[in-house]
């Protein structure tokens, strides 16, 4: 099965490692080099596939990870657009200050008054 054209681009510019896994699996994953690990040359970024016995599908994998990767790093983040309360919360805000100083200003001890 070939790769998509922007996998075999990617392939291009990247180094391919495949290794035994550890882990479960037995005799055939302890005997048979399945995994992969693509490591991308220009950024260093490393993605690695094992879910699969068969090597062309890992490779495939690991190679469809790294490029979401790459793709996920070019959108850069939206910029915050900063913000004001509206006149109405600012009231109800400095309202509910007012209201808790009276409160506060209650349970002060008052010279003269005797419980």
């Amino acid at each position: 099965m070939p790769l998509p054209e922007h996998l075999r681009a990617l392939l291009a510019e990247s180094e391919i490692d495949v290794y035994r896994s550890s882990g479960p699996g037995g005799q055939k994953k302890n005997k048979t080099e399945s995994s992969v690990r693509v490591r991308h040359l220009p950024t260093g970024l490393i993605r690695i596939a094992t879910e699969h016995r068969s090597q062309m599908r890992n490779r495939e994998l690991a190679l469809q990870r790294l490029f979401d990767t790459l793709e996920a790093r070019k959108c850069k983040p939206k910029p915050r657009v900063a913000t004001k309360p509206t006149r109405s919360a600012k009231v109800k805000r400095l309202e509910s200050k007012r209201r808790e100083g009276v409160i506060k200003s209650l349970r002060r001890e008052r010279p003269g008054r005797e419980d």
